[in-house]
């Protein structure tokens, strides 16, 4: 199946820990009068949206897009959320955005779909000019096997799984700064 418009879910990545923010919940962190999601949500163009998140469903809700909690307890990062996104989606690509980088590159999607075909690969991440940006990701459903087999397995690290899956790695230098993301309280200044 070919990626395309109708054929993509996008997932915000709200799930995690917060522990390099005091704990707080990312995605609900108020950034220039508005929470990080919302910051998110405002540069999507899609018919299908998934939250990730694991605590303030209920607030989460209000943006009225399906929220999914990890299966896995105990923020299990990242991962743990695209694997339940997988299980709840019946599109066969998910597109994934962290929720602490509020502005995402533009044409996102269709420069990882145009990556992806390129390389006639099922999956495709970002380079942002000096690291790879695996949590902006394009991924074949597909994967799912091979991803609650790496999670099972102890294994966390988001780009250890993505190196092997052999993704399309798709360049946005050109919009480097667009990969910022709010780490720490001071960040947000």
């Amino acid at each position: 199946m070919q990626a395309t418009s109708h054929t993509i879910c996008t997932l915000i990545l709200a799930g995690g820990r917060g522990s390099r923010m005091q704990n707080q919940d990312k995605g609900l962190i108020e950034w220039r009068g508005k929470a990080l999601i919302e910051h998110c949500l405002s540069h999507i163009k899609s018919d299908c949206v998934m939250i990730s998140a694991n605590r303030n469903i209920e607030r989460y809700q209000t943006y009225g897009y399906p929220v999914i909690k990890d299966e896995l307890d105990d923020f299990q990062g990242p991962l743990a959320g695209l694997l339940a996104a997988m299980q709840h989606t019946h599109k066969e690509y998910i597109l994934t955005l962290p929720c602490d980088s509020p502005e995402p590159p533009t044409d996102l999607q269709a420069k990882l779909i145009a990556c992806m075909q390129q390389e006639n690969k099922q999956c495709a991440i970002c380079y942002d000019g000096q690291r790879l940006q695996p949590l902006f990701s394009l991924i074949a459903t597909q994967h799912q096997h091979e991803l609650n087999t790496f999670l099972m397995q102890g294994n966390r690290k988001v780009s250890d799984f993505f190196h092997s899956i052999k993704p399309a790695v798709c360049d946005f230098s050109a919009q480097a700064e667009r990969f910022n993301n709010f780490n720490r309280a001071e960040d947000l200044l």
